[in-house]
């Protein structure tokens, strides 16, 4: 049993993007905009291997997350795709051309995400109920 934040994957919403992840210089202060000027609701933050997590709710099947950038990275969005299966996912789309990006990773009880760089550069992402 986990103390942690945990998820339980919605089946009927395989292939829909039901997270985006925002990538912040300031991950407070767009949580704060977001709430103010949105109306978005979130969750207290929690630790990943990564940095702090922002997870907000815009509908009862969509939202997101806000993360600080990473090193050399540039502030954005990523589209994460939900799926069935993370790592059979991210094999699919490697296969098809994509790039790795990040391989899928535990986030949190019950959730992988991996990230892949699809034809033409753009990044998408994977996530996925843990095994």
């Amino acid at each position: 049993m986990s103390d942690g934040p945990s998820h339980e994957f919605t089946r009927g919403l395989y292939g829909w993007i039901t997270h985006t992840d925002f990538a912040s210089s300031d991950p407070t202060a767009t949580r704060d905009w977001c709430a103010a000027v949105l109306g978005w609701t979130f969750q207290p933050a929690f630790p990943t291997p990564t940095g702090d997590m922002h997870l907000f709710a815009y509908s009862d099947v969509g939202g997101g997350g806000i993360r600080a950038i990473a090193p050399g990275e540039t502030p954005g969005s990523t589209a994460t795709v939900h799926v069935s299966d993370t790592q059979s996912a991210c094999d699919e789309a490697l296969v098809a051309g994509a790039e790795a990006v990040r391989p899928p990773t535990k986030i949190m009880d019950g959730v992988y995400v991996a990230l892949v760089r699809a034809p033409g550069g753009v990044l998408i992402g994977f996530s996925g109920p843990t095994s």
